[in-house]
């Protein structure tokens, strides 16, 4: 697959690389030379722990979850 430069340093990454690397409009690329290659690394910009905080949804204090989850409600 090739691309070209234009005018104003902007390239369009080919739809099927898209697709396959789950690139959609305002996911944010980290560029670099390694070696004389262009490299384009996703970045994540969500929380890895704020993604996952309150989906239990139960309400319970941390330690209440522990004792109920070891059966010692």
């Amino acid at each position: 697959m090739k691309a070209t430069v234009a005018e104003r340093g902007q390239v369009t990454i080919p739809k099927p690389l898209r697709e396959k690397l789950g690139i959609r409009p305002g996911t944010r690329l980290d560029f670099k030379d390694d070696r004389g290659k262009l490299v384009a690394v996703k970045v994540s910009d969500e929380d890895p722990v704020g993604r996952v905080f309150g989906c239990l949804g139960r309400g319970l204090k941390t330690d209440a979850m522990i004792r109920s989850l070891r059966g010692r409600a």
